[in-house]
């Protein structure tokens, strides 16, 4: 994981419910070693998923390459250079807005890329390294 990379997990998706809204689909996953699950909105007419499916997830602080932070927004990202994007189908960029406290060494992450939700549940240890205000969500099958 290079210093951009806050999280790195592998999840097999186990659920996915796309009955509310005509675009969207909310995808629910187990890790790889079963510490961690997954609850995400995506936009299943861009990136189609299916039960069964396994993704990795990448949460990372910046998509520069050698870790540095952008000089400007995310807005302004010029696509000629190359990133971390260039490796990874989906891409979003959201704010996290909530931890919570679970049992024991658990811990609750909750962020939101413009309305599309991401929450992880997860051991502490692993999932410390979120408590920043912005990241980009990263996924490749």
């Amino acid at each position: 994981m290079s210093d951009s990379q806050l999280y790195e997990e592998t999840f097999s998706i186990t659920a996915i419910n796309n009955q509310k809204y005509d675009r969207v689909s909310r995808i629910s996953g187990t890790s790889s070693d079963n510490t961690t699950i997954m609850t995400l909105d995506i936009n299943h007419e861009l990136y189609p998923v299916a039960v069964g499916d396994t993704l990795q997830l990448v949460l990372a602080s910046t998509l520069n390459l050698d870790g540095t932070k952008p000089e400007k927004g995310w807005r302004e990202f010029k696509r000629e250079e190359a990133n971390l994007s260039d490796h990874f189908d989906y891409v979003c960029h959201g704010k996290v807005y909530r931890f919570d406290e679970g049992e024991g060494d658990m811990i609750k992450v909750f962020v939101s890329f413009g309305g599309l939700l991401l929450y992880i549940e997860g051991p502490y240890k692993k999932l410390t390294p979120l408590r920043i205000d912005y990241v980009y969500l990263l996924m490749k099958k």
